[in-house]
């Protein structure tokens, strides 16, 4: 298989952020990631490397001979460069962790990354765990993500052995995984709900209640950029997968009618003010000179909520969910093939090409 070109893969997306799904104005998309590892193996924290790339190739072989979505590709962390690694990270394809965060350490051998054409399966190899399955859908579409999850998850134990406890179920290095071993997650566009903070406040209460947590777009430990909130399950030990599927399916149709009551009431109330933010939004995105990544999306957060209410016409949320991400700065510098895939550009050069990018898309 050909290596990836990175200005290519920065331009071509996956299906799944390319189709707006069910309760599009506000869920963006979800997520189900599974937690599987191999016996006779030890966890990835005492995995020596010739047995990490032991595991590796073994894993590929099955991934690859099973076409989980296609076409596979298949990236070996420490062979990637910077900027590929960067990519993939802001695809959601691999985690910080697996990508080594932004230094310029390569990952340790024995960590890879499978997905399909279509980005909506992929596999982590010797993250935390020797396996992380996932499996993407636009919108509120967790049955969809669940269904794709499980077929995958099935081919790979009638492939392997996958170390698991008739008492406790998947056993996970982390022991907050063990069980299910299933992270299930919708990623929310929640801007009415944050200009009225006390209303957010009981939506982080609410989740709590239930044994949900509230995290930021890029999942555990990132902040909330853009309005975008992951709402996800906590326990994955004594209850089964449908039953963790029931409580996001419980409280996130709630969280979404709450969104829209309070657009509503902001739109009969404040409909001059709001206005008014989204118009400067739009303004600034398409004549700014230079612009920070969280400012950009705080703008595109409110374009967004003008388009769902009918301040803005012509918008298109599949188009908006490709600007989010090209706007990062693995996809910007790529797309303006800027600099070499083994250094990454200067924030300021950043900020000026995101701008550039912003005017191009906003032109009409």
């Amino acid at each position: 298989m050909l290596p990836l070109d990175c200005p290519r893969f920065a331009d071509r997306l996956g299906t799944w952020l390319q189709a707006e799904g069910p309760d599009g104005d506000v869920a963006v998309s979800c997520r189900i990631r599974l937690a599987r590892n191999v016996d006779a193996y030890p966890f990835v924290s005492r995995l020596e490397a010739p047995r990490a790339v032991e595991l590796a190739n073994r894993v590929r072989a099955v991934l690859e001979s099973s076409r989980i979505d296609g076409e596979t590709w298949w990236v070996e962390m420490d062979e990637a460069s910077p900027m590929l690694r960067l990519l993939l990270r802001e695809r959601y394809l691999v985690s910080r962790d697996l990508a080594a965060g932004e230094t310029r350490q390569a990952p340790a051998p024995g960590r890879a990354v499978a997905f399909g054409s279509t980005e909506t399966l992929a596999v982590m190899v010797n993250e935390e765990d020797h396996l992380r399955l996932q499996s993407l859908a636009p919108g509120n579409d967790l049955p969809a993500a669940w269904a794709r999850a499980e077929m995958l998850d099935r081919a790979l134990e009638r492939e392997l052995p996958l170390s698991h406890s008739e008492q406790l179920g998947y056993l996970t290095s982390c022991p907050t995984n063990v069980g299910t071993g299933m992270r299930a997650s919708v990623m929310l566009h929640l801007p009415a709900l944050s200009l009225v903070r006390s209303e957010l406040e009981k939506v982080f209460a609410a989740a709590q209640r239930t044994g949900l947590a509230v995290r930021g777009m890029y999942g555990e430990g990132s902040r909330a950029a853009g309005d975008l909130y992951q709402i996800s399950n906590q326990i994955t030990l004594g209850r089964s997968e449908q039953q963790l599927l029931a409580d996001l399916g419980a409280l996130v149709p709630a969280i979404v009618e709450f969104e829209r009551k309070v657009r509503a009431m902001l739109l009969q109330q404040q409909r001059p003010a709001l206005l008014d933010r989204v118009t400067r939004a739009w303004g600034l995105l398409r004549t700014a000179r230079s612009i920070p990544s969280e400012t950009a999306l705080a703008h595109l957060s409110m374009v967004r909520l003008g388009g769902c209410l009918g301040l803005l016409e012509g918008l298109s949320l599949p188009e908006l969910n490709r600007i989010t991400v090209q706007i990062q700065k693995g996809h910007l510098q790529a797309l303006a093939k800027e600099g070499s895939e083994q250094e990454l550009i200067e924030t300021s050069e950043r900020d000026r090409l995101r701008a550039s990018y912003l005017r191009r898309r906003f032109a009409n």
